[in-house]
């Protein structure tokens, strides 16, 4: 029997917009209030615009990932686990924890912050042979492979098998792909230095994107500003194109090109959590449709915001939903907590209105190209623009010390280049760290839901 009487808070995801919403809550809310539980299969929020220098060496993988239990008054419940269905009639939330097993969460109030995964294609060998860029684990074995590219070539006599290990494919011209060819280029660059047997002339990375410019957020001046860089450094950009096909030692180009090669990592968009699938509710391009004040329409206590909700941007109006950015996540995650506590007290809720504030781009070392409040920036002011932002939007002062620490060191002392080799004896492809089959059907999880009571 539940004994409770405090209104349950339950937010699904520790990404930006879930993090912001809980520590609102905890904030604005008596601990009398109401009972607020966080469902995360870990207890740290990522820095996810920072994972291109984790996967570089540039910053070690715990300095991005802010602990959620830092602060001592912090009095959440966690559930490690992820939540894999939703009953809105029910009101239950069903989690897989981490030790798989299953269990009903009931809630009075729900906030889906789910996030997203990584957007693949019906693209043959993709998810057998592409790696991903969205989780810590990914960035740092992807780390491992590269150095171990370099180390495998350095030791083959076979020229065909050098030449493939030391060729690298990159696809998605957004943020994430081009950070990550950029962050990884450097990489490679300084450490071949290292290997004398190695031609540096046989290290080729190609950046592969469908459409015709690369991060066109950024106007056609910094765009071209971002390719120039890039192309100076001896990364070919190929745009137009796309992936045909993928094997263990080739990836097939739509434009026919074969490049051989063991490296594939894939950064072409997200979609959606397969989470707001097992609701049944009404989407837009797989996420789900709310309201400006970011609630579910013809659904009481249901909120959803981020990568998984489709939000219409008010500022830019025309019917346009805000982009899936860091930006707007944090400040929706603030305005949801706002409404929930709004409607727990039986005040109006206030439309979502948000403005971008701008872009940065970090492309590693002095290079770099970023646009705040509309200002174009290029070279070292730009990198100092891009690095303050990051460094000031780190939530506490134990990661922005390590940050600035990881930042100074390899600033002046460099990388040792070393692998970790945590993962040597696992493949981790993007089959491997999306677990996409995890999820319920409407239908499984009204029969789970309904099946047995909730877990306390």
């Amino acid at each position: 029997m539940n004994t409770v009487t405090r209104p349950r808070i339950l937010v699904v995801g520790a990404g930006f917009a879930g993090v912001e919403c809980v520590r609102r809550l905890e904030r604005k809310l008596s601990p009398d209030e109401a009972d607020v539980t966080l469902v995360t299969p870990f207890a740290y929020q990522l820095y996810l615009p920072l994972l291109p220098q984790v996967a570089s060496g540039v910053l070690t993988p715990q300095s991005i990932a802010v602990s959620l239990r830092r602060s001592k008054k912090y009095r959440t419940r966690i559930i490690p686990g992820g939540a894999i269905g939703v009953d809105l009639k029910s009101k239950v939330c069903v989690i897989r924890t981490i030790t798989d097993e299953i269990v009903n969460e009931p809630y009075d109030y729900i906030v889906l912050a789910p996030g997203s995964i990584t957007r693949t294609f019906d693209i043959p060998g993709l998810t057998d042979h592409a790696f991903g860029m969205k989780t810590l684990a990914e960035a740092a074995y992807i780390r491992d492979h590269v150095i171990s590219q370099l180390d495998l070539a350095d030791a083959s006599q076979d020229p065909a098998e050098r030449a493939s290990r030391l060729q690298f494919v990159v696809v998605g011209g957004g943020y994430a792909g081009t950070e990550t060819a950029a962050c990884l280029q450097r990489l490679t660059h300084a450490a071949v230095k290292r290997y004398p047997r190695l031609d540096p002339g046989l290290i080729k990375w190609h950046l592969i994107d469908i459409a015709p410019k690369l991060m066109p957020e950024l106007g056609d001046k910094l765009g071209s500003s971002a390719q120039e860089i890039l192309r100076r450094r001896g990364i070919e950009i190929s745009l137009g194109t796309s992936i045909a096909k993928a094997g263990p030692e080739e990836v097939t180009f739509t434009d026919g090109r074969v490049i051989p090669t063991r490296t594939l990592i894939w950064t072409a968009g997200v979609v959606a959590s397969p989470l707001i699938a097992t609701l049944g509710a009404e989407t837009v391009k797989g996420r789900l449709a709310v309201a400006p004040e970011m609630n579910l329409p013809g659904d009481d206590g249901v909120f959803a915001l981020g990568d998984s909700a489709a939000v219409p941007d008010l500022a830019k109006g025309d019917g346009a939903m805000c982009p899936p950015t860091a930006q707007h996540a944090l400040r929706q995650g603030r305005h949801v907590a706002e409404n929930v506590i709004a409607s727990l007290r039986g005040q109006a809720l206030k439309p979502y209105v948000h403005k971008d504030l701008g872009l940065v781009v970090d492309l590693g070392g002095t290079d770099a190209v970023s646009k705040p409040l509309g200002i174009e920036l290029r070279g070292l002011p730009a990198q100092a623009v891009a690095r303050g932002y990051h460094w000031s939007a780190l939530r506490t002062n134990v990661a922005k010390t390590r940050v600035m620490t990881n930042w100074l060191l390899n600033a002046v002392a460099g990388d040792d280049f070393v692998r970790t080799g945590f993962q040597a004896r696992k493949a981790a492809r993007l089959k491997d760290f999306e677990y996409t089959d995890a999820y319920l059907t409407p239908e499984q999880v009204r029969a789970q839901a309904g099946g047995s009571g909730g877990a306390e």
